[in-house]
């Protein structure tokens, strides 16, 4: 007998690889295959300015969209925000968007989530959030970071390590393959249903 197909996938790989692209991507294939489906989730998105990259937003999948991290931020409260290299981190803009879309709820058929990283962990909130969706019986795809330097980010680690997890390491030669790889597998979990 075949192993249940995990319901939880993870995409991994180096920045900039395509990690975003490939989810979006396969979020709006399953749209178009599957107009009735309840995808519930968000994704970061780079902004720039000038051609230099100055922060990300979280967008959710319904199109939401507030600051997750600016390299340009000079308030007052920003001076207490936590910091990820030259980006201070809002805390507060994340939860307010991407916390509401974590919500383990019957009707949501599949959830998505990228990405679960260093900045987004900065809130106590969100990886409990995030925990509850893997260990629902809901599908999830999410984009987590590669270890760095050998050594992976704690929370990380728990996912990539959780027994339900499936791992895609993502590179610039297997980007296409993948994508139509967890596209059937989503799919299929989604037919389950």
């Amino acid at each position: 007998m075949a192993a249940a197909p995990s319901r939880c996938l993870l995409v991994t790989g180096p920045p900039g690889v395509g990690k975003t692209t490939l989810v979006m991507r396969v979020f709006e294939t399953l749209r178009a295959s599957h107009p009735n489906l309840t995808i519930r989730g968000f994704y970061t998105r780079e902004v720039r300015e000038s051609g230099e990259r100055v922060g990300f937003e979280v967008v959710t999948l319904d199109g939401r969209s507030g600051p997750l991290a600016s390299s340009k931020v000079s308030s007052p409260e920003s001076v207490r925000w936590p910091t990820v290299g030259k980006y201070k981190v809002d805390v507060a803009s994340l939860e307010s968007l991407a916390l509401p879309e974590l919500q383990v709820k019957e009707e949501t058929d599949l959830f998505i989530i990228d990405e679960v990283g260093k900045m987004e962990l900065f809130s106590s909130a969100f990886f409990p959030s995030v925990m509850r969706v893997i260990e629902s019986n809901i599908p999830v795809l999410a984009t987590i970071p590669i270890p760095r330097n050998g050594r992976d980010i704690p929370g990380v680690a728990r996912l990539r390590n959780h027994p339900g997890a499936a791992i895609f390491t993502l590179n610039t030669g297997n980007r296409d393959m993948m994508r139509e790889t967890i596209y059937n597998q989503l799919n299929c979990l989604l037919q389950k249903r």
